[in-house]
């Protein structure tokens, strides 16, 4: 069988990105792989049906999250709720907290985050996808993309002031 060098340069284009979505959502190398392949082997059966070739990026990022959705299906779904007004005061964080944030941290405390807000938060600040490409990738209004970002930015900064130092072994 030959390979196919559009599909290949479609994995080397895409594979690191949407490993590193997969990762965010479920703090697991072994089923951050298994999303992106089998994203990518969804992409090989089903490619035919993509209209406009310019949007692959979007719908390789929306197969992964459909994936992953399968897997969360019994989790409590996350309710939508209007943002309110109070939520626009952030917590404050102080240079320390910054100073000791770390990779493996960050990781830590993005998985403490509902998937819900985390995946628009990860797609945006991680993967520079637009609120509108946010929105198409996740099946949501783009509304529900600003307050899920705004919600998960203060869950985030919460979570980061709490974060004890790390001490020196």
């Amino acid at each position: 069988m030959s390979a196919d060098p559009e599909f290949e340069n479609l994995v080397k284009l895409y594979y690191r990105d949407l490993y590193r979505f997969g990762f965010s959502l479920t703090g697991s190398e072994v089923d951050a792989i298994d999303l992106t392949q089998e994203t990518f082997y969804i992409w090989a059966r089903k490619r035919h049906q993509l209209r406009n070739p310019t949007s692959v990026k979007s719908w390789l990022f929306t197969t992964l999250h459909r994936e992953f959705l399968k897997i969360c299906r019994h989790r409590k779904r996350v309710a939508h709720e209007p943002i309110d007004e109070s939520a626009q005061n952030f917590p404050h964080v102080t240079a320390d907290v910054v100073n000791r944030i770390d990779a493996q941290t960050l990781l830590n405390v993005l998985g403490q985050i509902d998937e819900g807000y985390r995946a628009p938060l990860v797609l945006y600040y991680l993967e520079d996808l637009s609120y509108k490409q946010i929105g198409d990738v996740l099946a949501i209004p783009l509304g529900t993309v600003q307050s899920r970002i705004a919600r998960a930015k203060i869950k985030l900064l919460q979570l980061l002031s709490e974060t004890k130092p790390r001490t020196a072994a």
